[in-house]
This record gives C-alpha cells, sequence and structure tokens, in this order.
C-alpha cells in the first residue's frame, strides 16, 4: 500500500494558485528523478557519450537505400524516437501526472523514464532532467535510438558474458538477480570499453567483438516490455494481473532504491505499460526455427503473411534459412522486424557480400508519422530535430511504404454464411498479439458493407467517417473529425488500460484533484469520467484513462494472441486477455486461439458483402485526450497537444490502413422464427442456438454478443414464471465470444441471456406485446442495476428437458 504522502496537498493547492493568478512562476519539470522512477542497469555518466551516427554514414551509407544501414534507420520510428510528436504530447502529459513534491517547480519527474528510450544520448549524458525534456542538446540529442547504443549494449544476465567488453552496471543497480536478468523496461547495461558489439566477426577500422545478443529477441526485450516502477511499486496489485510477492516492493513514496519492485523483480512482473516481448514469449514461434516453416498450421502459411515473408527472406538466397555461420534463426523480433537481405553493410571494397546482412530498418506498424514528422519540420513546430535534410525526409517516405507494407501481412479475414448469420475469421499472423506495442489510441476493427442484388450499400458494420463534431487547426481552419462512427457496435481490437477504485481513492487522498478528467466526451469536449468519481465508485469498480503513468490496471484487451499463446506464461507475464475467457477460454495449462470469430446478421435483402480489417495507429479520442487534457503550464511542452492536433487534422486524421480484405456471395436471406422458439441440433433459430449436451448434463449457447459487452450474464427461471418472468437465479458468463454452456439447475426452465458492461445491464429484450420485459431484481452475485440509455438487446430461449 502506498504510504501517506503528506506533500500532496500543499502541492494541489500551489498548483491552484498558478492557475487563478494566470502567470506561469515555473517550468514545472524535476529537475531530479525521483527514485520510484529510477531503473537499475547502466546509469547516466557511466560511459562515454556515444558517436554521431553522421560518422557512422562514412562506412555504413551513401552507396545502396535498399540495404545500408544510414539511409534505412533514418527512415524508422527507433532513428525518430526523439521527434516523434506523439512522443512528446504525452510526454507532456506524464509530467503534469507525476505530482512529486510540495514544490510546484518540482512537479514531474516520470519524463525520465520515457526519454531513456527517446533519447538515449540525452539520458546517457544527463541531460534528461529537467525531466520534461527541456534540457536537452537540440544538436547531439535528437536522433533517438542511435546506432552506437545498439551496438554497446550487452545481455545484463551476468557481469560478463562477452570476453573484452566491460558491462557497467554499479552497486544497487545491477539488473539482474539470482534467477534471471532484467529485460524491459528500458533497462539496458552498455559495454563500457566503447568497442561495437554486433553478430559478425569482422575487422572494420574501429574496436569491435563479436556478440549472439544482437540476434536475441531478449535484446528487443529491453524498449518492447515496457513496464511503469512508480505504479508497480506504489500502486494496489503492483499494476499487474499477478501481484508481486510481499518484500519483493517497498510501496513508500521516495523511498529507496533497495526496496522498489524495480530493482526486486524481472520488468515483467510490474506496472503493466505494453507487454510486446512477453506476448511473443508466450507464445510458440519464439522457439520455432524458421526451417520449420512448412510445419505450421496452413493459415499461418498464407503467401505474402508476416511468416511467409519472413520464411521467404531468410531461406530463398542459399535454400536455407539458418545464418550463414550456420546460427540456427528462429522466428525473432529481428527475424520480421530487421528482415535479412543479400548485400554489404559496409561501404569499403574489402567487406563481403552477405546473404544475411540483417536490414536496419527496424520496421514497426508507425505508417502514419513518417508524414506527420515532415509537416511538422515545415510548420517549425517539432520539439527537436527540424531542418531535415532531403536524404532524411525521402529515408522516412521510404519508411512509411515499408511500415503500410507490414500492416498488410499482419492478418487475413475469412467468411462464410452459418445460418442467419455471417461469421467472420481474423487470423493474427504475427509472432505477438494482433495489434501490439503501445495501447494508447491504436486499434483495430471489423468493416463489413452489405450490397442487394442491384448492388447498392444498404448497410455497413464498422463504418468509418465524419462523426458530426469539427476541431480547429493552427491556421484557424476547421476540420470535420472522422472516427469510428459507432464504437458501440463495431468489433474494435484494442487494450483499454485504466485505473482501478482503490489507486483513484489513494491518489485524492494524496492531493490529486478530484476533478481529474480521466476521459473525454468525443463530441462535446466535456469529462466524461474524473478520478473523484473514480475513487467514489463501489471497490473493484475499474475505469479507462489514457493516464499512462497513472494507469493500474487493464481494464479490457481483446487484442487476438498469437499462434501457442500459452494461459500460464501469459500470466506469469501480466498479458492475458482480458478477461481470460477469450479465445477459445483455455483457462490453466491450455493454448488460446490464435483468432477470432464473430457473427454479423445479415440484414434482409443482403446477397453479398465486403469484409475489411483496418488498422488505426492514433485515433481522434487519443488526440483529443492529449490536446484537452495539456494544462499549458509548461513552457517547454504546453503546446505539444495543440500541435498534436494541427498535425493529426492536417495529415489525413490518420487515415486508417486496410489490413485484410474478403468478400463473399451468394448470401440467403434469414428465416426467422417465432418469438421464444427453442433451438434444436437440426433446427436453427434466429440468433441463438441452444443444444441440449447430454453427455455433458449441460446447454451448449452460441448467441450474438451484445453491443459494446464486456459481459453477459445468463437469468433463469421454473418454465411455469415464463409469464410473470419469475426469475429464480444466474450465471456468471464472464464471456463475450457469444459461445458458452451452462448445466442447468432443474429440468424445464427458461433463459435470458443480457448484456453488461462490469458496471450496469442492459435490455433483456421485449415481449409479444413490444413492452421490456422485466429486470431480474437480487438474483445472483453478478445482478446489476440496469441502464436503457444504450440498449443491448437481450437474448430469450425457453427450453423443456
Amino acid at each position: 500500500m502506498l504510504k501517506r504522502w503528506t506533500s500532496g496537498r500543499r502541492l494541489f493547492i500551489a498548483v491552484l494558485t498558478v492557475l487563478s493568478a494566470g502567470v506561469l512562476i515555473a517550468v514545472f519539470a524535476a529537475v531530479t528523478v525521483p527514485t520510484d522512477i529510477m531503473l537499475p542497469g547502466t546509469q547516466q555518466l557511466e560511459v562515454a557519450t556515444y558517436t554521431s551516427p553522421a560518422n557512422c554514414d562514412n562506412c555504413h551509407g551513401g552507396y545502396d537505400a535498399t540495404v545500408e544501414p544510414a539511409f534505412l534507420w533514418r527512415g524508422g520510428m527507433m532513428a525518430n524516437a526523439t521527434r516523434d510528436p506523439l512522443f512528446w504530447a504525452t510526454l507532456a502529459v506524464a509530467e503534469q501526472d507525476f505530482i512529486y513534491g510540495a514544490n510546484p517547480s518540482t512537479r514531474g519527474g516520470a519524463g525520465d523514464l520515457c526519454l531513456k528510450c527517446h533519447s538515449v544520448n540525452g539520458w546517457m549524458a544527463g541531460r534528461s532532467t529537467p525531466t520534461d525534456g527541456s534540457g536537452l542538446s537540440a544538436s547531439a540529442d535528437i536522433n533517438g535510438v542511435e546506432c552506437e547504443f545498439c551496438h554497446l549494449m550487452v545481455d545484463p544476465d551476468q557481469p560478463v558474458n562477452i570476453t573484452g567488453t566491460t558491462e557497467v552496471q554499479n552497486g544497487s543497480f545491477l539488473a539482474y538477480d539470482a534467477t534471471e536478468a532484467y529485460r524491459g523496461a528500458a533497462i539496458y547495461v552498455l559495454n563500457g570499453t566503447g568497442d561495437r558489439l554486433g553478430p559478425y566477426t569482422t575487422n572494420p577500422p574501429h574496436a569491435a567483438l563479436q556478440s549472439s545478443f544482437h540476434r536475441s529477441a531478449d535484446f528487443c526485450a529491453t524498449c518492447h516490455d515496457v513496464s511503469n516502477p512508480a505504479t508497480g511499486d506504489l500502486a494496489p496489485g503492483n499494476a499487474a494481473q499477478v501481484p508481486l510477492a510481499p518484500g519483493t516492493f517497498s510501496g513508500t513514496l521516495g523511498g529507496g532504491v533497495d526496496g522498489k519492485a524495480a530493482f526486486n523483480n524481472a520488468p515483467y512482473k510490474y506496472g503493466v505499460t505494453e507487454r510486446t516481448f512477453s506476448e511473443y514469449t508466450a507464445g510458440s514461434l519464439d522457439t520455432w526455427l524458421v526451417n520449420d516453416f512448412a510445419s505450421l498450421p496452413a493459415d499461418l502459411k498464407v503467401t505474402g503473411g508476416a511468416l511467409y515473408n519472413a520464411y521467404i527472406k531468410a531461406w530463398s538466397p542459399r535454400s536455407n534459412a539458418n545464418f550463414e555461420d550456420g546460427t540456427l534463426r528462429y522466428f525473432t523480433c529481428q527475424t520480421c522486424h530487421m528482415a535479412p537481405k543479400t548485400g554489404k553493410g559496409c561501404n569499403k571494397s574489402n567487406f563481403p557480400t552477405r546473404t544475411d546482412l540483417a536490414q536496419h530498418d527496424q520496421t514497426g506498424a508507425g505508417h502514419w508519422m513518417p508524414d506527420v514528422i515532415k509537416y511538422m519540420d515545415t510548420k517549425g513546430t517539432l520539439r527537436l530535430g527540424g531542418s531535415l535534410t532531403t536524404n532524411h525526409k525521402d529515408a522516412l517516405t521510404a519508411g512509411k511504404t515499408r511500415a503500410t507494407a507490414l500492416i498488410q501481412s499482419a492478418a487475413t479475414l475469412s467468411a462464410q454464411q452459418v445460418d442467419a448469420n455471417l461469421s467472420v475469421k481474423v487470423t493474427n499472423l504475427t509472432a505477438h498479439k494482433l495489434i501490439s506495442g503501445y495501447p494508447e489510441g491504436r486499434r483495430m476493427w471489423i468493416n463489413v458493407r452489405w450490397y442487394d442484388s442491384g448492388n447498392n450499400l444498404i448497410y455497413e458494420n464498422g463504418a468509418y467517417g465524419n462523426i458530426g463534431r469539427t476541431a480547429t487547426d493552427l491556421n484557424n481552419i476547421s476540420h470535420q473529425v472522422q472516427s469510428i462512427v459507432d464504437p458501440s457496435s463495431t468489433r474494435v481490437y484494442e487494450a483499454g488500460m485504466g485505473m482501478d477504485q482503490a489507486w483513484a481513492a489513494t491518489l485524492v487522498s494524496l492531493g490529486y484533484p478530484s476533478n481529474l478528467t480521466l476521459t473525454w466526451d468525443r463530441m462535446t469536449d466535456l469529462p466524461e469520467h474524473t478520478l473523484g468519481e473514480l475513487a467514489g465508485s463501489t471497490p473493484g469498480t475499474e475505469y479507462h484513462s489514457f493516464h499512462f503513468v497513472l494507469n493500474n490496471v487493464v481494464v479490457s484487451d481483446n487484442r487476438i494472441p498469437p499462434y501457442g499463446f500459452n494461459y500460464d506464461e501469459a500470466r506469469t507475464r501480466n498479458s492475458l486477455p482480458v478477461p481470460d475467457t477469450q479465445f477459445g477460454n483455455p483457462g490453466p495449462g491450455g493454448t488460446f486461439n490464435y483468432w477470432d470469430d464473430v457473427l454479423f446478421t445479415i440484414p434482409s435483402t443482403a446477397v453479398s458483402a465486403q469484409i475489411r480489417l483496418y488498422y488505426q495507429q492514433t485515433s481522434w479520442e487519443y488526440i483529443q485526450f492529449l490536446w484537452k487534457q495539456n494544462d499549458g503550464l509548461n513552457a517547454f511542452l504546453g503546446a505539444e497537444g495543440i500541435n498534436m492536433l494541427d498535425a493529426w487534422l492536417n495529415n489525413g486524421q490518420c487515415a486508417p490502413v486496410q489490413v485484410a480484405l474478403a468478400t463473399v456471395s451468394g448470401l440467403t436471406p434469414p428465416v426467422l422464427s417465432p418469438v421464444g422458439e427453442a433451438s434444436h441440433q437440426n433446427v436453427a433459430a434466429e440468433h441463438m442456438k441452444a443444444v441440449w449436451d447430454a453427455a455433458n448434463n449441460e446447454i451448449d449457447l452460441r448467441y450474438m454478443p451484445a453491443c459494446a459487452a464486456t459481459d453477459h450474464t445468463v437469468y433463469y427461471g421454473p418454465i411455469s414464471s415464463v409469464p410473470s418472468y419469475g426469475y429464480s437465479g444466474s450465471v456468471c458468463l464472464g464471456d463475450t465470444t457469444g459461445t458458452v454452456s451452462i448445466a442447468p439447475p432443474a429440468d424445464n426452465y427458461f433463459f435470458i441471456v443480457v448484456a453488461n458492461n462490469g458496471e450496469t445491464e442492459g435490455s433483456y429484450g421485449k415481449d409479444s406485446s413490444n413492452a421490456q420485459r422485466p429486470e431480474a431484481v437480487g438474483v445472483g452475485s453478478c445482478d446489476y442495476d440496469q441502464d436503457l440509455s444504450g440498449t443491448c438487446d437481450a437474448t430469450f430461449r425457453r427450453k423443456s428437458l
């Protein structure tokens, strides 16, 4: 439990004084890093500053833009991590949120955690304080994840694992314990000798040593299993699906590092923010040889899919996917995101042409940010790293093309009519969740367009377009805002981070304002939920929030697991779906489905459909949050929210990318069954099948999940009570897949499936006179208060044994 923060109330009063005065009297950024944010590993000023990437160009650039490290690196998001305006807009809110100490000039502190990966040279040189980034050099610290940073990294698993290196980690900052290395959360250990490390045995003009670590996925975990040390140590449950063991964290604000969670636990165990590496590790592909591609299930070997592409690129040059030196190649992060190619890594004539040269593009899903960076460069609104060269702009354009192609290899779609529904299957072709990475504002959804016999569009599920509001850019030009038109009826894949009631109550008691907005109404710009509202809610209540540095729970996560996603390993690494009953509901010892099946009711006049899977990197709802949440008090970051809004509006509003397309024709109109008719093994009823499984003494249900439900409840009663809807009990399903089994309490009874969102439940449907069926009150532990303002219809069936 977080101990009392006695100065918090005084700080809040001080901030209010500044607001009421209408003047800026401080930068509001921490000049020292709080111990709650510190991490083990190599510390600032412990190794020499890095050589500029421009020096690396002398050998590694200027000769072939399709393979050379310099050009490819400049077009990726790692090279532009410090320029990234989304990073700066997010950092601005994080600095506001981490209110540390009674003096307004020390507000902030969380920014050090972000800068540790987004400006590695600035951080190592000690320029990450003030923690808002205002101390960074406008010339030396603009290159994000630089060449030498990666080529000086060592595995933190033991003091020395490469002969000839000095692996710098000292005293309390050792990045390993007796059982495992601390890989993740920006915990990195560097070689202090300056010898560059890589997978080849070479004789370059600079000192170099061979390192197998650079071919390992563990290398990528450093920045791609992101954990928040503050909530990991201070928040209830350690901001994890599995709380830490007592004694492995302090729970004391500002306490010494020796007791902190980050210094006593591997990063995957606390402070869940991103879990891309853990998702990969919990799947099967981390131990799958690329040469064994043929043994994968057929639906993962799709031509043009991510795994197919990785295999072809590795296998084609030598009819063998392993490395030239005989090292076995697995489906690692590098296999897909630094795919091998035939070429030279250096422009000197005495260096070899390789068939397994790892492309230094580090291509991910950042397809939209290259345009934004170029736009903001012309506007003069890049926080750092402006005045781009023509070569850099060309590299960004090429990077966008690569990122778009990678996104379009991530999944497949298929569809077929099943009874009165269209069954759509989305298959994950990646080695991590679909989608993965930074969760805020990042989403994927299914769009279905229905056509009649005249090829007229008659209805659309998951439509994207104008939502009926406008926003104004920096030139005072008004734009129609676009987003998912009706999110409540759309199958959206995303991770919803948030806070729980206990943590909100703690924050309020420490002086955080009760009116701190958690989410904004996307149409009115009014607060939708506040911290005080959550703090005063029923214990166990959770609200979604974009306050990433304060979030301590995963409210929901329906992103599709990768192949072989193991329940036990995913639970250990805090990366389970939420709820964990999705994707086959495997339970302990089981394996999740790597696909999702979704049912859509076929309109009565539809004869064909086009189904699309869309991906969007940054939604309107997140841009709105970054804009509205920034209070403008920080002299360095106060304009980042409005600058990000301007860039979003003027660069296609981050228009969604089509990931996959499927078409289906020959649809037949559904045959509607009478209201209340039960299903039979051989007779399909409308919307639901309820089949009696005599062998297991249970009813197997398949129903259409209602609206934006996060759960469903089955209410039941004796068949004799149907006229009065006399409910006698309920079953809490914890299910949104539309498939579940229940064991009947007795013969001859009726049941109704009712949707809920974890707080309120929807409609029980209408009876034959078109009146709402009555609510079940006081029946079962999962009985919620009813809210019909956003009605989700129930499905009613009677069943006789």
